[in-house]
């Protein structure tokens, strides 16, 4: 017992204040996080939209996060992540409070492509800062740190949305934009701008040549394959819940707890199995084998009779996939980059996973509809298999080049 508790001490000691607080910031914002969950609901049953008006709305959405994942990048880069990241959870937050007010289809999705690209350029800031206060020791757990910020999060603002919304849909927004600017003023008085830009620029001056994300071959092959990735891992909240319900005949409640149970174990073993098994492999080989998990995780549906059980199994593969990869795939990221060019290569990684947010649910649910959800899961779970593949592949792509070097 005590060596099991020591383990944890050392799975959470090392890390920085800063990294510390950066999390808080962001369970702040997290657990405020009520609109998204509910927002084609407030839609449709609030508004009165139709269902294809909703799906434009959270078009406009997406196409705003790819915009703000750009932006947030140049801006970082240009002018450092402390006010960056001011600037999105000020303006996220006041954006929510008036898109709340909005009842005009048009001026709902102009609204929504503001908020998203506000809100979103928040990530390649925050990824930055995140990078800046950790070592490359400790960088993954730095990360895994925040992920657990997020998770808890958003289990709190989820299970606290689903009862705010059964009352007054409108609450969400205030709510919403409120912790947006609560997590502001925390960022504001526990860290200083003195850590922002100038800091940094003393800290590793310029060097001659700055490598751009954009001419970086194996880093423009990473980005293809954590888009393929994304692309496949949003069936997780889009088609998968649709399926328990049709397919297995679960019920919401049920749903609930495999979603919970999700959350659950990633809080209670992510930042253990992560301080155990990081350095020892190339960070790309955790992140193929989460992948090839998570393909499993999928396909398990097409070989046994549904059920209950069917998806705990399904639910356990698929949090042991998580685990696995999506820890090292910022900190791989961030790796390659000075604080030169951080906030480009955390704008393009942030950019992957806003257009996989779009396409990837329409492209689910348009298979599971036409051809049903037997051959999505094949689509789907093989795409994970061949985005494994693609990793172990740009591993050895890496290490040949790096032999090179020498």
């Amino acid at each position: 017992m005590k060596k099991l508790q020591n383990l944890y001490k050392e799975a959470y000691s090392g890390l920085s204040t800063s990294a510390w607080l950066l999390s808080m910031v962001m369970f702040v914002n997290r657990a405020g996080t009520m609109v998204m969950p509910f927002m084609t609901l407030y839609l449709t049953t609030a508004l009165g939209y139709t269902i294809g008006k909703a799906g434009w709305v959270m078009a406009c959405f997406g196409c705003g996060a790819v915009c703000g994942g750009w932006l947030g990048g140049k801006l970082t880069d240009k002018f450092g992540f402390y006010f960056i990241q001011l600037f999105a959870l000020i303006g996220g937050g006041l954006m929510f409070f008036v898109i709340g007010q909005l009842t005009e289809f048009s001026h709902i999705c102009i609204a929504s492509f503001v908020l998203a690209s506000v809100n979103e350029a928040f990530r390649p800031a925050n990824s930055s800062a995140i990078t800046h206060y950790s070592t490359v020791e400790n960088r993954t757990r730095s990360f895994a740190l925040n992920r657990l910020a997020i998770n808890v999060g958003w289990a709190f603002g989820g299970a606290l949305g689903g009862l705010i919304a059964s009352k007054n849909y409108h609450l969400l927004f205030w709510i919403d934009g409120t912790t947006n600017i609560l997590a502001a003023v925390f960022l504001y008085f526990a860290l200083a701008p003195s850590k922002n830009k100038a800091t940094q620029k003393v800290a590793e001056p310029k060097p001659d040549f700055v490598r751009s994300a954009y001419t970086d071959k194996n880093y423009l092959i990473y980005i293809f394959c954590v888009f393929l990735y994304a692309f496949t891992f949003f069936q997780l909240f889009t088609t998968q819940p649709v399926f328990f319900k049709t397919d297995f005949h679960l019920s919401e409640s049920y749903i609930g707890i495999l979603m919970a149970l999700n959350g659950l174990v990633i809080t209670a073993f992510e930042m253990v199995v992560v301080h155990s098994i990081d350095g020892k492999r190339n960070t790309l080989r955790y992140i193929s084998i989460g992948s090839a998990l998570l393909g499993l995780s999928y396909l398990i549906f097409n070989f046994f009779p549904g059920g209950f059980f069917i998806a705990l199994i399904s639910t356990l593969i698929c949090v042991a996939g998580e685990i696995f990869s999506l820890p090292f795939m910022n900190s791989h990221a961030m790796n390659r980059t000075n604080v030169h060019n951080r906030g480009q290569y955390a704008g393009l990684f942030t950019m992957a996973w806003a257009v996989a947010q779009v396409l990837g649910p329409a492209t689910g649910s348009q298979i599971a509809y036409n051809f049903g959800f037997t051959a999505m899961w094949w689509v789907m779970g093989g795409l994970f298999l061949v985005t494994a593949l693609g990793f172990r592949l740009l591993e050895r792509r890496e290490a040949r080049e790096q032999l090179l070097v020498k």
